[in-house]
């Protein structure tokens, strides 16, 4: 992913408001963030637990989506797996709502799916981050393809939430078939 400004980042938002676009919690370390392993930039509101940010390029541009997490789990916590990367986690995964873009969203209408609760995807996918053992299942696909399938995963999420009919497309997902598992 090439590196955003925060200024990219705001203008980004498809189901928000410009004003909410304008008061989230952008991340500060910018500069810092391993931007040649990530397939999207997601971030947690510190100020905000039940808010989360995704932002991923489709279509040469960013869209930013502004997501609500559910609260930790009560009683004991069961493995889940992410429906974005297919990384397992005990209690490291979270429902994320999406309101749908326009009218839809105004309406109260949203999507929703379970994703790594820091939205650290990239990481996990790249084994740059682990989620302890048994965190991802043995696949015969290589990193690449396990990239490519995030990447996907994302931009199905993503044509859900602003009512694309056609998932928009990742540059480098252009061209090649969906892998399977």
């Amino acid at each position: 992913m090439k590196p955003l400004t925060e200024q990219d980042i705001r203008a980004s938002f498809v189901n928000c408001t410009k004003g909410e676009a304008k008061r989230l919690s952008v991340p500060r370390d910018l500069a810092e963030r391993p931007w040649d392993d990530l397939d999207y930039l997601g971030w947690r509101d510190p100020q905000a637990p039940d808010r989360g940010y995704l932002v991923v390029e489709l279509d040469g541009r960013p869209h930013g989506l502004a997501l609500r997490c559910s609260g930790a789990a009560w009683g004991r916590q069961r493995r889940s797996m992410c429906s974005m990367c297919l990384t397992t986690h005990s209690g490291g995964v979270s429902l994320m709502v999406a309101p749908k873009a326009g009218k839809a969203g105004k309406q109260g209408n949203s999507v929703g799916a379970y994703i790594c609760a820091d939205l650290d995807c990239s990481l996990y996918v790249r084994g740059k981050k682990d989620a302890g053992i048994g965190a991802r299942l043995h696949e015969t696909l290589t990193v690449e393809e396990k990239i490519e399938r995030t990447v996907l995963n994302v931009a199905a999420f993503v044509a859900k939430v602003t009512g694309s009919p056609d998932a928009p497309v990742a540059p480098e997902a252009m061209g090649t078939p969906s892998p399977t598992a």
